[in-house]
């Protein structure tokens, strides 16, 4: 009873409120996976999507849309797509429909961890070192986990099997490109998208393969196996905005994350609300800027518009088909919601930790002011004009 009601504060803490309708989500119905099987989602331009990522479609013409944009977002994309194409012929996509195979034993003698708080400790240095911008450690979660994963070579339903033993979960932050995001809706702003799937691919199965040889199981992932938001949320990395991301302290909502689940003995870091909740319920910039109306304006709400929303969880929820629908008609992801977001700041400079400050207090409708005139698309032509560094 005690560690139910423990759970239960921990979610308070996290921002998430689950009800009596919860269900784990079957990741078959996820608006990509749909994308393939789903005849009221697949249409010409969503083959002509993923066709734009092998450059087997025509590019869109004009500014952020040219040749040259999708070759850096499809060319950033590389070491992902190595990695999650090793295994395609047994029905794994691994990264995004299975966990990543491990490609490193387990060592058969186990590094004695005496002190977990310490050991947390090396593991987000051993994190840092292999370029993870953020790192935070939490329990095993079940309840975010996939009822059932795909098999990619029908797209029917499979298990969704871990190994035993496996007690927590690492989940690593990889900041986007700010420049790039700045230029979004475009197809060389899906560059900066592209470019952390890649980091984070190499990144997770690093710092994975470093457990295995402690002698401690380590699985790698991405998008596979479970939801990471929830993760990121009960291990402190950030709380839960109306735009469906992660508002860090660090990097606002800029953040792809991934994870691995490990038998490593660990100590975990707690959720650190701290008003992003109650700055959304004022702001619905992103849900003005949606060209399509995916965002809702209302307050956290159960349920969503389609089979593509995980169901029993309080939460703000985007119309995933609507969203998706929009990314095929460009031929890229759209992030317009990331770029207008007021967290999307640059939090190294003393101007924006201020204004971070006003906005987590009782002065936040003033933070939300000082917002207005911010978040404008960056024309894509100025980041090739744009002198290197």
């Amino acid at each position: 009873m005690s560690s139910e009601k423990s759970r239960h504060s921990d979610d308070d803490r996290a921002g998430i409120h689950i009800t009596d309708a919860f269900a784990p989500f079957h990741q078959r119905n996820d608006i990509f996976t749909r994308a393939f099987w789903d005849p009221s989602v697949r249409t010409k331009q969503t083959d002509a999507f993923f066709a734009s990522y092998r450059m087997e479609a025509i590019p869109r013409r004009g500014d952020g849309f040219s040749q040259r944009d999708f070759a850096l977002r499809n060319a950033s994309w590389l070491i992902s797509d190595i990695m999650t194409d090793r295994f395609a012929d047994q029905g794994r996509r691994e990264g995004f429909q299975a966990p990543i195979s491990a490609d490193t034993p387990i060592a058969p003698d186990q590094v004695r961890v005496d002190d977990t708080a310490e050991m947390s400790r090396e593991i987000k240095k051993v994190a840092q070192f292999f370029k993870a911008d953020l790192c935070g450690i939490t329990a095993l979660d079940p309840r975010w986990h996939y009822a059932t994963r795909v098999d990619t070579r029908d797209l029917s339903d499979a298990p969704n099997k871990l190994p035993a033993g496996l007690t927590s979960v690492i989940v690593l932050g990889h900041q986007m490109d700010r420049d790039l995001v700045d230029t979004y809706p475009s197809a060389l702003g899906g560059a900066a998208t592209g470019r952390e799937y890649s980091h984070e691919a190499a990144i997770v199965m690093q710092v994975a393969a470093y457990i295995r040889n402690l002698g401690y199981e380590a699985v790698p992932s991405m998008n596979d196996t479970a939801l990471v938001i929830p993760y990121a949320l009960q291990a402190g990395l950030g709380e839960y905005a109306r735009n469906q991301m992660v508002i860090t302290p660090e990097f606002g909502p800029r953040l792809r994350f991934s994870k691995i689940f490990t038998s490593l003995p660990l100590a975990h870091d707690s959720p650190r609300p701290s008003g992003v909740r109650d700055f959304c319920d004022i702001c619905t910039k992103c849900a003005d800027a949606c060209p399509v109306k995916a965002l809702p304006f209302g307050p956290p709400d159960t349920g969503g518009a389609n089979i593509s929303a995980l169901q029993g969880v309080r939460k703000w929820t985007s119309d995933a088909e609507k969203c998706f629908g929009f990314w095929a008609k460009l031929s890229s992801d759209c992030a317009i919601c990331m770029r207008v977001c007021p967290f999307n700041r640059d939090f190294r400079k003393w101007p924006h930790r201020l204004w971070l400050k006003l906005a987590l207090s009782p002065l936040r409708r003033f933070a939300l002011w000082l917002d207005r005139n911010r978040g404008g698309r960056v024309k894509p032509a100025g980041w090739w004009q744009k002198n290197a560094p």
